[in-house]
């Protein structure tokens, strides 16, 4: 029995997960269906099936649940409050896009046993260290393997095993291992023995060739000889004297080396597995920027359509959405807003089958999450197709749910001569919308409708979906009220029409933004790179997708990145390569939303161009150089019996038009589970500043498409050189331990 599971056991929740309840699973209204739950005996698997069913089940692990709400914290739940008291009801939260599970106990005391049972082995599983987290990972397989859970596995249920972990190995090999495994020479290993086997299994050459390259005896490495590798091989300066020690300290398994103040083989692969080993420099994933600059100074973390979860014409509408948006960083959401049928404005894409949800649900869900990940602003883009009467009910529930949260007023009472900064507006709301007059003055109630954001795009761009003949004007001849009561909570982000570079640097005031579709930025800048950046130096730009991806798909955010376009909104519903950059790009600064722009973007006077960065003044190019050594345990792609990938690895550089580049190893057939590559790939950068780096890992397929394996992305500036580890993240950007990279890299001056 694995030692930490047994303390874990005595607990009385745990106790009844293990014993088994029956509880109703409910995923609508009219589908609520009883299910047998329990915990198995790893501590860490929750199996379930139905009742009636012969042998389907389904389990998940305690390491996919990302929270435990408590009563009617879902949709679902509160559609069904009448029914089913709430303290009978709970909500596991998935990481990443999962959906929910809706789930209601019998009994008071069953419900609270699974809702702090569940949170204790989430703690759990969060606070065990890399080392636990390894062991855990063997016990898991080795439970799998034990068919006849008789506590041992013969040679062949190791052979199923290895296939199951993606290991082709031939059978000398793994039947030679199993013998020196097989201490008692029982035939049989136990889990301690497989424990040993496993660690034969992975024992990492290319780690101890670097191990050796340093170590004077090749049985450790004495306190200067890490020393003298952490300067040579992980460019640390000075401080690697003081942090040779501290990492002996934090990663050495064994007393006796750590009495001599040595670190030995395993310690040293610990250390290059941890965090501190990890590409990404630690000090950039914190808090670490100067927050206080204007808005236009920062990217924005930006989400499209925040209200769905699926497609555009067809898909949910869903509070959800918004609480897995605003958990991922996002800090701009957007609201469409309609008429609702009775007095109630409802959000949805209009003039589609997606379903309706309540304004004043939105804004309450965003009150509750809006400040969970990150303490900076959270801006509300509205998109208003109400007429006055509900504009007016509108202002009154932002008013009445988000209270003091919601900024009203300019912060000193002065109209300044830029945009507040982030630190100024801490834990504050902000609403972009039309509004009526400036912030010096207050002009008549009419006011010329210029159609709403993304409508106002149909005259010129030809990829808008809008039907309406642009000819009639009907959407800039007709005079349409704005509700003077939903215009006054408009401060510094007012919505405005873009009439042109030159129109802006004569009249444009710093609290006036427009929204333009992708096509017309990716033209803008294109044509007018320089200028686009010169303009987002002051005013704020939001850029969004264009009106024929109803399927939600997304543009390349990076082409509005490098002319300084801050507010880039994607649809966060959708994973894949575009989201993965703008989670790579947010990895940094404590994933707090907000990321400074290269100083070469703040200026107003900048002549920088995306287009030709060579003549910048400080330009300064970068040599980055990737040895690709190894991977480990790649995950299955087929889940097939017998099949197993033939992974490669693509480096793909993502920043100004002359840094777009992407090279690749060659395939490795048959081996998930240890791949070797050592192969060397080689980028020029011009503008370190706006690259980022996407490792993918691919299943080579010589009919058809790669399957995806993972990846990781991550800014250039916080890449960390030497040998190091990438974590991979499964297409849905969650992370699937103990999958990783092991590589080198250097970054060196172009000279």
């Amino acid at each position: 029995m694995d030692p930490e599971c047994s303390r874990i056991q005595d607990d009385p929740d745990i106790k009844v997960m293990m014993a088994g309840s029956t509880l109703r699973k409910v995923k609508s209204r009219s589908w609520k269906k009883q299910r047998h739950f329990r915990l198995l005996e790893d501590g860490l698997t929750i199996w379930y099936k139905s009742r009636w069913a012969g042998k389907g089940h389904s389990t998940f692990s305690v390491t996919e649940v990302e929270a435990v709400r408590e009563g009617h914290q879902s949709e679902v739940l509160l559609s069904l409050a009448e029914e089913f008291p709430a303290d009978l009801c709970f909500t596991l939260v998935f990481h990443g896009r999962q959906g929910n599970l809706d789930l209601v106990a019998d009994s008071l005391e069953e419900a609270q046993a699974w809702i702090q049972g569940v949170r204790k082995l989430i703690h759990r599983a969060q606070t065990m260290d890399e080392k636990e987290r390894l062991d855990q990972w063997v016990w898991d397989w080795f439970q799998k393997a034990d068919k006849n859970k008789d506590g041992k596995m013969n040679f062949k249920e190791v052979k199923k095993l290895l296939k199951m972990m993606n290991v082709d190995m031939n059978e000398e090999h793994a039947l030679h291992l199993f013998t020196m495994a097989d201490k008692s020479e029982s035939g049989s290993l136990e889990i301690e023995q497989f424990v040993h086997f496993y660690k034969m299994l992975t024992q990492r050459d290319e780690v101890w060739k670097v191990f050796q390259d340093y170590s004077g005896d090749g049985e450790r490495l004495m306190l200067e000889e890490l020393q003298n590798f952490l300067q040579t091989e992980q460019y640390e300066g000075e401080q690697s004297v003081q942090h040779a020690q501290e990492l002996i300290d934090c990663y050495e398994p064994s007393e006796t080396a750590m009495k001599q103040g040595a670190m030995s083989l395993d310690g040293f692969q610990v250390y290059l597995c941890s965090q501190e080993g990890s590409i990404f420099k630690p000090e950039y994933q914190k808090l670490h920027q100067d927050m206080s600059q204007p808005l236009s100074h920062y990217f924005i973390s930006s989400s499209h359509n925040t209200y769905l979860l699926e497609d555009q014409l067809r898909g949910q509408s869903s509070l959800e959405a918004y609480i897995q948006a605003l958990k991922r960083g996002c800090r701009c959401v957007e609201v469409d807003c309609w008429d609702g049928s009775d007095g109630e404005p409802v959000v949805y894409h209009g003039h589609t089958l997606t379903s309706k949800i309540l304004f004043k649900d939105v804004i309450s869900t965003v009150k509750e999450y809006a400040f969970k990940t990150s303490d900076f602003p959270v801006i509300l883009s509205l998109e208003n197709h109400c007429g006055v009467e509900q504009q007016t009910v509108m202002a009154q529930h932002l008013k009445q749910v988000l209270g003091d949260m919601l900024q009203t007023t300019l912060l000193d009472g002065q109209v300044p001569q830029q945009l507040p900064s982030p630190q100024e507006l801490k834990g504050k709301i902000l609403l972009k919308a039309k509004k009526i007059g400036g912030l010096e003055e207050c002009l008549d109630e009419t006011l010329t409708d210029e159609g709403s954001d993304e409508e106002e795009m149909s005259n010129d761009d030809p990829e808008s979906l809008s039907t309406e003949d642009p000819q009639a004007g009907n959407h800039t001849d007709k005079k349409s009220k704005l509700s003077r009561e939903l215009s006054d909570l408009v401060v510094y982000c007012k919505s405005v029409h873009f009439h042109g570079f030159e129109h802006a640097r004569s009249h444009a005031k710093f609290y006036e933004m427009s929204s333009f579709s992708e096509s017309k930025a990716k033209k803008l800048a294109k044509e007018a790179g320089t200028e686009f950046v010169q303009y987002n130096t002051q005013q704020l730009s939001r850029i969004y997708p264009s009106g024929l991806r109803t399927d939600s798909s997304n543009y390349n955010p990076q082409e509005m990145w490098n002319v300084g376009c801050q507010i880039v909104a994607l649809n966060f519903q959708t994973a894949g390569l575009e989201m993965d950059l703008n989670d790579g790009l947010f990895r940094q600064n404590g994933c707090c939303g907000y990321v400074l722009k290269p100083d070469f973007m703040r200026d107003g006077n900048t002549q920088f161009s995306p287009e030709k960065p060579e003549e910048r003044q400080g330009y300064k190019p970068l040599r980055l150089s990737i040895q690709v050594i190894s991977g480990q345990q790649l995950p299955k792609v087929n889940q097939k019996e017998g099949s197993i990938v033939d992974p490669l690895v693509r480096v793909e550089i993502y920043g100004v038009p002359p840094d777009q580049a992407k090279d690749e190893t060659s395939h490795i057939n048959n081996n998930g589970f240890n791949p070797v590559w050592n192969e060397t790939l080689n980028f020029v950068i011009h503008t370190p500043e706006l690259a980022l780096v996407r490792f993918v890992v691919e299943d080579y397929d010589k009919a058809s498409r790669n399957d995806f394996i993972g990846q990781f992305t991550l800014p250039l500036t916080c890449i960390q050189a030497g040998y190091r580890h990438i974590h991979l993240l499964s297409k849905d950007g969650t992370a699937i331990p103990p999958s990783s990279l092991f590589v080198n890299i250097n970054i060196s001056e172009l000279t």
